[in-house]
């Protein structure tokens, strides 16, 4: 994914010389295909992101579209009076760009699992958070900040070798995007985020009749507004995410299906499942798969 992710950046910056990248010393055998070819638009840092985020408000001042790229708890736990003052008080056109979400750096401990980025991220205002699910969703996330979005924006994405679960290209930010599931008014919703896509939908494949499952790349509002026919008439909304319970993915759904429901846009509050990480720390380390199965993140 993080591949897929700088390649689309690339195709972008070779038509808009204001994209910009940053990296903490971090990215090799990834990022040399940006170093290579824009060498007047790419900056190593050092490990130094707060810094990175300093340097990046600087340069969207000067109108540049900066990404900020690095491993997953780094330029956002140790950057966050950065992001919130610098960023985002300031509506700054930059993203940071975090590597090895949830348990992709599993192997390496806790410093290294991203677990509370999106609770962190989405309580900023004007903040985009964003999960693509498999490389297309990437590619789809890179077009949108390049081309349609202005002012702060946060993407987590895997490491690499997650399942490809889109066959064709993704064009369209402002739907939810389905990925599986057979009946015209099933039973259970299913709503996910990030690269626990690829595991949901073949943990559902042989329930199909009473599944179906969307992916939400973006956690915009607007994407649970167009879900709305179907929202009125699921018995259960199950929410699945490779990020601590409280604050995350889960929680957004249901905040937002509550004024849905204050709003008198659904007359029915539907059941609600949330799946995720418990608000505990791991103290093992180990492979992604395994850190998900140790945490429950499964249907």
């Amino acid at each position: 994914m993080r591949n897929t992710f700088i390649k689309a950046l690339c195709e972008q910056a070779a038509k808009n010389d204001k994209i910009f990248l940053l990296c903490g010393d971090l990215g090799f055998s990834v990022l040399e295909q940006f170093a290579d070819r824009f060498p007047d638009r790419y900056l190593n840092v050092g490990i130094a992101e707060q810094n990175m985020l300093q340097i990046a408000s600087g340069l969207a001042l000067e109108g540049y579209k900066v990404f900020v790229y690095s491993i997953g708890n780094f330029p956002t736990l140790r950057a966050m009076e950065q992001i919130r003052y610098d960023v985002c008080y300031h509506n700054l056109d930059v993203t940071v760009v975090a590597v090895g979400a949830g348990y992709a750096y599993g192997p390496l401990g806790t410093s290294h699992h991203t677990t509370e980025d999106i609770a962190m991220m989405r309580s900023i205002p004007n903040m985009l958070v964003c999960a693509p699910g498999d490389p297309q969703e990437a590619k789809l996330v890179a077009r949108v900040l390049c081309e349609e979005h202005q002012g702060p924006a946060y993407v987590r994405i895997n490491k690499a070798g997650e399942q490809s679960v889109h066959t064709t290209e993704l064009s369209d930010k402002n739907t939810a995007i389905k990925v599986a599931g057979d009946s015209e008014q099933p039973d259970v919703l299913v709503l996910t985020t990030g690269a626990v896509l690829g595991s949901i939908v073949n943990q559902a494949r042989d329930h199909l009749n009473k599944y179906v499952i969307y992916s939400l790349p973006f956690l915009d509002e607007t994407l649970i507004q167009g879900l709305l026919p179907i929202i009125s008439n699921v018995k259960k909304i199950i929410t699945v995410e490779e990020h601590q319970l409280s604050g995350g993915f889960g929680g957004w759904v249901v905040e937002n299906i509550n004024d849905l429901y204050e709003n008198g846009k659904i007359n029915v509050y539907p059941k609600i499942k949330r799946i995720g990480i418990p608000d505990k720390f791991q103290h093992f380390a180990g492979t992604q798969e395994y850190l998900r199965q140790q945490s429950g993140i499964y249907l």
